[in-house]
């Protein structure tokens, strides 16, 4: 149930500078004990006072706490509350001495003065020009913090929201938002189009209002690239975004024309046959993945292009050298990936569990060492990183680390201009790498290293937009080796081989139980319910 409430901020237990995310303790009137304040503040003060409004909550380990979801900075009304106010801290150039000099000098009217003829503060003992300017100065910023709050906040935006959006703004924060509340879906990270749609309703924007129609095809496409498109096709997307927008065709395709003149989208032809042109076969990007897709391309021309930074080497002294090494016989199909990873720049090795790529991948290790070239390792999560050094005895890290991602310096450090050193990068999972990653991992790859990419075709596809593994497969830029041999470790796991019955097409084995341990089991259950339950 929600709760109004005001107090004066006692103390602050807890507080993040960029969050704004804040505990703080409020002396409220009635109140025997301080309340426990919880949620995003803009720079809070011992001494503020606050009118806000949230939910109660029972911390499991901190007791009750007031969950807010809006405030308000508010002043003082009475003698009392003004001295106690100013003698906080709250405003710089004010401390608890000067506070009681200056009420008793202007009673109630003290802020009245500060705000309108601050100039009279000087008839108070001990204050003169400069620290009129110091306070001025520390009361014009409260007063700025308070309007922008309050305006934000009577627009329907919540607290929490309205602290990033005076961190990104400043005191342009109520012109921008006047402007176009838009550009908080594109400059604040969790404001979506539909906050931001909110907000602008709110402030009068038309349905057909271009600054609404061109942030929702943005939106529609933000959205699709959720679900894996890169791209979407003109015609479906003019309806998608009429739909959503609730606008007519022709407003749309005028937000398609201003956003593709600005740039914030790219459009191309799927019309491979000019003999066969159809209007309006187009593709339509967002412009980040129209540049990560032609740039993925044309990196990956340039490295199998590009010498090789290695020498040269017999390929088939290579594996024979190899398996004598490693003890083994290798199977047809991983001599063909280890020849092939010797021999040429660029290749993808595909195979479902238990199908050896491991041993491949430890075998081209092998090699490579044993000509002291430069190896990196990398995969998508640390979990598969964490696997990959497990099992080869090399150092494998994520392909965020591997590029040095660092926040505060603004993304990847690796680059064209700091390219990875390295003859050999070799990505496992590749399957769950999406089209923005590849894009950074290709900028920061040397040309003329050697690059393995590893993974199962049949997995399921990366979180983010792009099939890219896929993709490289299909376009017979690199030659691939498909594993589909189960070797005799994994034949033992019934788990592996219904995977590899299920991508052949074929129906798996269902045992039932019995005294035999497996690892898969089939239980007949016809009810949903039931299989919930199970």
């Amino acid at each position: 149930m929600p709760v109004e409430l005001q107090g004066q901020i006692e103390r602050i237990t807890y507080t993040n500078d960029e969050s704004g995310f804040t505990i703080a303790k409020l002396n409220v009137a009635g109140q025997p004990d301080l309340i426990t304040v919880v949620g995003n503040l803009l720079t809070p003060m011992p001494g503020e006072i606050l009118r806000v409004q949230g939910e109660w909550v029972n911390h499991p380990k901190y007791g009750r706490q007031l969950k807010l979801t809006h405030y308000e900075s508010v002043v003082p009304a009475s003698a009392h509350g003004i001295e106690k106010y100013l003698g906080s801290g709250l405003i710089k150039g004010i401390g608890p001495v000067m506070a009681k000099r200056m009420v008793k000098k202007f009673g109630k009217e003290t802020l009245d003065i500060i705000e309108k003829a601050i100039a009279r503060l000087t008839e108070v003992e001990g204050i003169g020009e400069k620290r009129i300017q110091m306070i001025q100065q520390a009361w014009n910023d409260q007063k700025e913090i308070r309007q922008v709050m309050l305006f934000l906040q009577s627009h329907g935006v919540s607290s929490g929201y309205a602290v990033k959006i005076f961190k990104q703004y400043g005191d342009r924060a109520i012109a921008v938002v006047k402007t176009n509340p838009y550009r908080l879906a594109q400059d604040i990270f969790g404001i979506g189009f539909v906050i931001a749609d909110t907000i602008a309703r709110k402030l009068g924007f038309a349905e057909d209002a271009e600054v609404r129609v061109q942030a929702g095809i943005l939106y529609v496409l933000q959205q699709l690239s959720e679900e894996g498109h890169v791209y979407y096709p003109y015609n479906l997307l003019v309806e998608k975004s009429r739909e959503i927008l609730e606008v007519e065709r022709e407003v749309v395709i005028q937000g398609f024309d201003a956003i593709t003149l600005e740039r914030k989208i790219a459009v191309e032809d799927l019309n491979l046959n000019p003999e066969e042109f159809r209007e309006n076969n187009k593709a339509v990007y967002l412009a980040k993945f129209h540049l990560a897709e032609t740039g993925v391309a044309r990196y990956l021309k340039t490295l199998v292009s590009a010498p090789k930074s290695i020498r040269p080497m017999d390929t088939e002294k290579a594996v024979a050298w190899v398996q004598e090494r490693l003890g083994i016989t290798l199977a047809p199909q991983q001599r063909e990936a280890i020849k092939v990873a010797t021999g040429r720049k660029m290749m993808v090795i595909t195979g479902g569990p238990g199908t050896g790529k491991t041993t491949i991948i430890n075998a081209i290790l092998k090699i490579f060492a044993r000509i002291k070239a430069k190896v990196l390792l990398a995969a998508p999560t640390g979990r598969a990183a964490k696997r990959m050094a497990e099992t080869t005895g090399f150092e494998a890290k994520t392909i965020h680390r591997l590029l040095e991602y660092s926040l505060q310096k603004g993304g990847f450090q690796r680059n064209e201009e700091k390219p990875l050193e390295c003859d050999l990068l070799i990505l496992d999972e590749a399957s769950m790498i999406d089209l923005l990653l590849m894009h950074y991992l290709l900028r920061a790859l040397p040309p003329r290293a050697t690059l393995i990419l590893v993974g199962d075709v049949n997995q399921l596809p990366s979180v983010g937009a792009g099939n890219v593994l896929k993709d490289i497969i299909g376009s017979g830029l690199a030659p691939v080796v498909e594993l589909n041999e189960i070797f005799r470790q994994a034949k033992e796991s019934l788990i592996i081989v219904n995977a590899h019955k299920i991508n052949a097409g074929l129906m798996p084995a269902l045992p039932a139980g019995g005294p035999e341990l497996t690892d898969f089991y089939f239980i007949a259950q016809e009810d949903p319910q039931e299989v919930v339950k199970t």
